[in-house]
């Protein structure tokens, strides 16, 4: 039981891993199947524990500052001559992103059910990138964070490359070749840290605890202010392929039409949130000077990629590819919410990733229901489906709702409190926007314009729920089966969390992400 309790977040991590490994001495496809959701099951639960055991009172943002507190600590060293630590802990920034993992990657396994093309192999992988996931979250060691954020790339590579659609070979090179941009910026930044860490501290260190630091962080800034500057475009550069922002947005459309449905809930609703957990955990804390200084380029590529993402769902006929294009939209207010620096747009960027990570799962699950049974993605091609399958259309329209923000749905909560926060730093409420001295009076444009995506966004999304669902029942579609009790089983569940975070965002989100808020504060200013 103690060594349980003391390496909780290890077993949490290296769970998975163990089940890919049972899976691969798995004899039948039945066998595989069960093992990989035990394990799925089992590491949700280890998740909940953790939950359990989190004090979100004594939470301060894993130790930005001297009083931060990083709880369920576990540190061995690993690479001695470098410095590199076996170096994990979990925060208030963190916990939400680690539920949302386990909760999202089991019903993904569920969801994986029918796949018969080398299951074992397929389940192998997915229990391995689970590991990459949980790795990237739980990481304080930056050479460690950087090792699980390339485990979890080549998983989904194969996963799209062998499993996925028709061009499912393009989309898996132009996945990987985007993130390796992303992860060669990022490799560039661990290595300078280490060594500018090492002038500033007398040896190197990826310690994340201590680069945040104030000793190190600002003299940096003080020293080596055009370097820090040059890391922290390197950083957003990696993190935002990961989002993903525009213009470096496009691997995502072709990656979602052509990956497996459960590698598509997977890739919207947790890889996309490494990309903004990436922003607040090492890029606005390593180099915050850099961050003031940059703070209009990011707002706009936020603004951009909102209004981009909205209008380019708008002009889709493949339901599949409208949803991936409505994803660049929602995590255009992320970006926003980053740049923007208020305690509401922080928060509510927070909260968006939590909420988009739950609605895209459910809408990429709903694609996946109909693509089934229809063999086709065209919306003009749908209609009726209301009358055709009645149960399958009252739950699709519960995520349908929450992605247009509908207010006591989740989505509503992350997009007022992004924009109410882009409205609050036109006050100089924003601490970016006060230390770098700019004029309030220019973010009125991009708050304003930012909010045009709302309108976007409920008129795409109102638009194709009259067109699959509703007018005449086509004869075509009039024998299409019901949802079943294993699609109902990954579909209830997501719909329910919509509700519940639409109705207590404090309890499941901001109770825990406010404690990082308050620190990034005082870290920047």
């Amino acid at each position: 039981m103690d060594l349980f309790r003391d390496h909780i977040l290890t077993i949490l991590i290296f769970l998975p891993t163990v089940g890919a490994v049972c899976v691969l001495f798995a004899r039948k496809n039945d066998s595989v199947r069960w093992t990989a959701l035990g394990f799925a099951a089992a590491t949700f639960l280890v998740s909940l524990v953790v939950l359990a055991r989190f004090d979100a009172s004594k939470d301060g943002a894993y130790g930005y500052e001297r009083n931060g507190v990083v709880q369920m600590v576990e540190r061995a060293p690993w690479i001695k001559v470098f410095n590199v630590d076996y170096f994990v802990g979990i925060d208030g920034l963190s916990l939400p992103l680690v539920l949302l993992s386990t909760f999202v990657c089991l019903l993904a396994c569920i969801a994986s059910w029918n796949i018969q093309k080398m299951a074992k192999g397929y389940m192998a992988l997915f229990l391995l990138l689970e590991t990459g996931i949980l790795g990237v979250f739980l990481s304080l060691d930056l050479f460690l964070f950087y090792v699980f954020f390339e485990v979890s790339l080549l998983p989904m590579y194969f996963l799209i490359g062998i499993w996925g659609g028709p061009r499912k070979e393009y989309a898996a090179i132009k996945f990987f070749l985007y993130t390796l941009v992303g992860s060669i910026c990022l490799l560039i930044v661990l290595i300078g840290m280490f060594i500018y860490s090492k002038r500033i501290l007398g040896e190197g260190t990826f310690d994340l605890l201590k680069l945040s630091s104030p000793q190190v962080a600002g003299e940096m800034a003080r020293q080596f202010m055009g370097v820090a500057q040059v890391f922290f475009i390197l950083s957003m550069v990696a993190f935002l392929i990961k989002v993903p922002a525009v213009p470096v947005h496009t691997w995502l459309p072709d990656a979602h039409v052509e990956a497996p449905t459960p590698m598509s809930m997977i890739l919207a609703a947790i890889l996309l949130k490494m990309g903004g957990y990436g922003i607040f955990r090492i890029a606005y804390p390593l180099f915050p000077q850099a961050a003031q200084h940059f703070w209009m380029l990011f707002a706009i590529i936020g603004v951009v990629s909102i209004i981009y993402g909205a209008l380019a769902a708008m002009a889709q006929t493949d339901f599949k590819r409208l949803v991936a294009y409505s994803s660049v939209s929602h995590m255009g207010l992320v970006t926003l919410g980053a740049a923007m620096m208020t305690n509401a747009a922080i928060n509510g960027a927070i909260f968006m990733m939590i909420a988009h990570g739950i609605t895209s799962a459910a809408l990429f699950f709903i694609v996946g229901v109909i693509y089934e049974r229809a063999h086709h993605r065209e919306i003009g091609r749908f209609g009726g489906l209301a009358t055709t399958m009645p149960v399958y259309t009252g739950w699709s329209n519960v995520a349908f709702f929450a992605n247009l923000g509908l207010p006591g749905l989740c989505g509503f909560i992350g997009e007022v409190l992004v924009l109410l926060g882009a409205f609050q730093a036109a006050r100089s409420d924003s601490i970016l926007v006060r230390l770098a001295g700019a004029s309030t009076a220019s973010i009125y444009p991009i708050a304003i314009v930012a909010c045009l995506g709302v309108v976007l966004t409920a008129g795409y999304m109102l638009w194709t729920i009259q067109r699959v669902f509703f007018g005449p029942e086509k004869p075509e579609y009039r024998d299409l089966p019901e949802i079943d009790r294993r699609e109902m089983t990954v579909l209830v569940p997501l719909s329910v969390m919509t509700i519940l975070l639409g109705i207590l965002p404090w309890t499941f989100v901001l109770n825990f992400a406010d404690g990082t808020v308050k620190v990034l504060y005082r870290l920047i200013g």
